[in-house]
């Protein structure tokens, strides 16, 4: 009788540690070419059971209200969002908290809000971008081209049925596979003739969204319409039901075991019992925060500074994009519906004031309880923690005007590029202790921020509008990248073209990790066209 698959003596194709736009992206690629593919997924099927939190955010169920806290960790696992603290210690006072990103099938994906946009060819030659910057870790080139990738992000947004516009902006040519997106609705109408009159080139922005009637854009929780093109809908389930590939979910990979040159398992815990898999080819699509974090539990006799880290570039140079929040409100008084992200223009991305990033649709806030809450945290670990008992008292009031506020204004997200330094990064904590975050924004930056938002002062003077700053806040890193940079030379990058590991013949990393520059805007249709490029390179071996 022969060895079950996934074995020593019978290992399978592929084994991918995760299921967001790279490795869900990634395995249903390989399964349709009928590669055996196996998913790891540490967190868990949150459709098992009907056990699923769908159409709000989880925090909508704490009792009392709050942040997200290790008691949530049922909470959170039900929605599909993460559970374990980081520390970040780059402060003078050090904080705990639980990064808003997605742990469960899709990944990030699962509460993305589906903006699926390119980087520019610019992006790809990152450090002519930014010549006053000598500190920041840029290569002169990504070890691929934006031509190389263009078919990649081709055939992604069609697999993604992408909705929108062409950026008058961009050079590139049409997207004729790009499907129409709805009307606009009044509020957003009004303000996309804004823009156009005062000279700027708004379109509609290209959404992995099916718009089926009600649709609430559910952006940072589960859809409850099926609606939300995510790694999940249109990856992973279709790898799974139609190609023969294999899930395991609650399934937490703790290390992998290697040799002076491959990968030789895959050490997993599930349902109490630790055992190891085995295949050709692993792998890791965890995640920037946890695709590091395995590589350096990972240390060897082979590997002793952590698994493909000859360089000693596993979890530096870490970017989260400088996100800030415009609250505007309308001159249109009748009833508007603000959940959708409509539109973006790109005037900005480079130009007079430098590279800056997008200007998008936002969508709508999360509940005003629910960013009560998140203030009084923002409070208690901030520099003046004195003041929380304040806030509390003044919460009964504070809640109804972020109430009209969620409610009544249209919200514009600016993204700006974030740079890679070697000291951003994340470390392994010991035991059940919070890994470490260490990120501090330079003045560099602090600088291009204060001017991103002296320009969207200067575009915005005719109407109301709040400023929500969040470019300097670390608790902002649903956009984390860059902690296993891929790059042509092994002394300064972890991977290599064809985001395989310098050293390791079977062991490929396929998440945000391998982005040696940020961009400036979203980073979901970059890492699936990557996918899809890294899948052609292994059907090719």
């Amino acid at each position: 009788m022969s060895e079950p698959l996934w074995s020593e003596g019978n290992p399978g194709d592929v084994i991918i540690v995760g299921t967001g736009m790279g490795g869900g992206t990634l395995g249903h690629a390989l399964a349709r070419a009928g590669r055996s593919v196996l998913f790891c997924e540490r967190g868990s099927d949150p459709a098992s059971g009907g056990a699923a939190l769908l159409g709000r955010y989880p925090e909508s169920q704490f009792s009392p209200a709050s942040a997200p806290q290790p008691i949530h960790a049922a909470e959170l696992a039900r929605a599909g969002r993460y559970q374990r603290q980081l520390r970040d210690e780059s402060a003078a006072r050090p904080l705990t908290f639980i990064p808003f990103i997605g742990e469960g099938l899709g990944g990030s994906s699962a509460l993305y809000g589906m903006a699926l946009e390119r980087f520019f060819p610019a992006d790809f030659t990152p450090k002519r971008n930014f010549p006053n910057a000598a500190d920041a870790a840029l290569p002169a080139a990504w070890p691929i081209s934006y031509a190389q990738l263009a078919p990649y992000y081709d055939r992604a947004e069609t697999l993604y049925r992408v909705r929108g516009t062409l950026d008058p902006l961009r050079a590139e040519g049409g997207r004729d596979h790009f499907m129409p997106s709805p009307p606009l609705t009044p509020a957003a109408s009004e303000l996309f003739d804004y823009f156009q009159r005062a000279s700027l080139h708004p379109y509609r922005l290209p959404m992995a969204c099916e718009f089926v009637p009600g649709c609430a854009c559910c952006q940072g929780y589960l859809c409850d319409k099926n609606c939300k093109n995510d790694a999940r809908r249109i990856c992973l389930e279709p790898a799974v039901r139609d190609h023969g590939a294999t899930l395991f979910a609650d399934c937490e990979v703790l290390r992998l075991e290697a040799d002076a040159s491959r990968v030789t398992g895959v050490v997993c815990r599930r349902g109490g019992r630790e055992f190891t898999l085995y295949a050709d080819t692993v792998v890791l699509a965890a995640g920037a925060l946890e695709s590091p974090a395995i590589l350096l539990r990972s240390a060897c006799a082979h590997w002793p500074a952590g698994l493909a880290n000859q360089s000693g570039m596993v979890g530096k140079n870490l970017m989260r994009h400088h996100i800030d929040l415009y609250l505007i409100e309308p001159k249109f008084k009748g009833e508007f519906d603000n959940r959708q992200k409509e539109f973006a223009f790109n005037d900005f991305y480079a130009g007079e004031a430098g590279k800056l990033g997008s200007v998008q649709s936002f969508g709508r806030l999360p509940p005003a309880p629910v960013l009560a809450a998140s203030m009084a945290d923002d409070i208690g670990q901030g520099p003046l923690p004195w003041t929380a008992p304040l806030f509390k008292l003044a919460k009964p009031l504070v809640t109804p005007v972020l109430d009209k506020l969620v409610k009544r204004r249209m919200i514009l997200a600016t993204t700006m590029e974030d740079l890679p330094y070697a000291d951003n990064g994340i470390e392994i904590g010991e035991g059940a202790a919070a890994s470490t975050l260490r990120y501090r924004v330079r003045p560099h930056d602090s600088a291009r921020i204060a001017s991103f938002r002296s320009v969207m002062k200067q575009v915005l003077k005719s109407y109301s509008f709040t400023l929500i700053k969040q470019a300097e806040n670390n608790q902002r890193i649903a956009h984390v990248c860059g902690t296993c940079r891929f790059g042509s030379d092994p002394a300064d990058s972890v991977l290599d073209a064809n985001n395989r590991a310098h050293g390791l013949s079977n062991l490929y990393i396929v998440d945000a990790s391998f982005f040696p520059s940020s961009g400036g805007t979203n980073p979901s249709l970059t890492i699936a066209a990557n996918a899809l490029r890294v899948a052609d390179h292994l059907l090719a071996t």
